[in-house]
């Protein structure tokens, strides 16, 4: 009996030394593999652009830069829009955004009644953020959680300074604007008017116009025969500059004219290089594209919460065009 347990207690311990050698063998020649971030086990974030002018190289910079850093973030991003401002098809690309639960809107602002409703009521119910760019719509009325973009105040300032630098002390000076009067014009102009309001000689000429070249051509038209000796234009909406020009290259030289304007609409390059715009404000697409994608990451992952309310403003600068008539 004795010999039986003592040959059984033989066996137990070589089996425990030989599992424990095999063990710590398996151990020295474990090839220890990092595990996947977080980020990659994740499902990929899905995000949308929405615009009313994707023909227009501004909004094609802007989203190259969204691509560019949505990739850097490991996302997908979609851009959506029309050709030529409509804004039914324009609010449904967000209406449809909104219903696939996308996870971030980057949105051109419409300033009107329904874009709100959209982005207030439908885009908050979802938790979806959103981010308006270029052109905002105020945070009280549409709930979006930060602006991407120029400081349009600011923007219109710098080219009311430019102008007052080419034109004499005394001068009539008319700004046309869009009739929808949205909020990006509103600050344009306001930042325009904080410049001129100290000018008591200058009188300026304010110009309601419909967004339509018959209607941007008629109005100026009317406003060329009320002030025949006007000396310069400030087209506060860069989409009305190619009807104003049109109709006063028509009706008198447009080297008497000052001409004064934005970048964001696709006639403004060829204008400028055709001698036709004295200075323009030069505004950076591209950063704002990257920066809006950059912030909903930094909103989605916790970073920056809640964003600034007062938005992120992008780089604006002054472009002289090869015409200075009025130098």
């Amino acid at each position: 009996m004795k010999k039986y347990l003592t040959t059984m207690f033989m066996i137990v311990f070589i089996g425990l030394i030989y599992f424990t050698i095999s063990s710590f063998a398996r151990v020295l020649t474990f090839e220890w593999e990092e595990p996947a971030p977080l980020n990659n086990m994740a499902e990929e974030k899905r995000l949308v652009l929405i615009t009313q002018d994707m023909d227009t190289p501004f909004w094609g910079s802007v989203a190259s830069g969204a691509r560019a850093q949505a990739e850097r973030e490991g996302a997908t991003i979609e851009v959506l829009g029309n050709y030529g401002q409509n804004d039914d098809d324009f609010l449904q690309n967000l209406e449809l955004a909104i219903h696939a639960k996308v996870d971030g809107v980057i949105i051109q602002g419409l300033d009107t009644e329904a874009f709100k409703e959209l982005t207030k009521i439908k885009a908050a119910f979802y938790s979806i953020p959103v981010i308006t760019i270029a052109q905002d719509v105020p945070m009280e009325e549409s709930l979006r959680r930060t602006y991407v973009g120029s400081n349009q105040y600011e923007a219109g300032r710098l080219l009311a300074e430019q102008m007052i630098q080419d034109l004499n002390d005394q001068a009539e000076i008319v700004l046309f604007y869009d009739k929808t009067l949205p909020f990006f014009q509103r600050e344009r102009i306001r930042g325009i008017e904080s410049v001129l309001s100290a000018y008591e000689d200058i009188h300026v000429i304010m110009a309601e116009t419909p967004n339509q070249t018959d209607g941007i051509i008629e109005t100026t038209q009317h406003v060329l025969n009320q002030y025949p000796s006007l000396e310069a234009v400030i087209s506060v909406d860069a989409s009305l500059t190619g009807g104003v020009v049109q109709e006063i290259s028509r009706r008198r030289q447009v080297d008497s004219v000052g001409i004064y304007t934005f970048d964001e609409h696709q006639e403004i390059a060829p204008l400028l290089e055709a001698g036709k715009i004295n200075a323009l404000v030069k505004q950076a697409p591209e950063e704002m594209g990257r920066l809006s994608v950059q912030l909903i990451f930094e909103w989605l992952n916790g970073e920056t919460v809640p964003l600034d309310f007062n938005g992120y403003h992008t780089s604006i600068e002054i472009v002289i065009g090869e015409k200075n008539a009025l130098d």
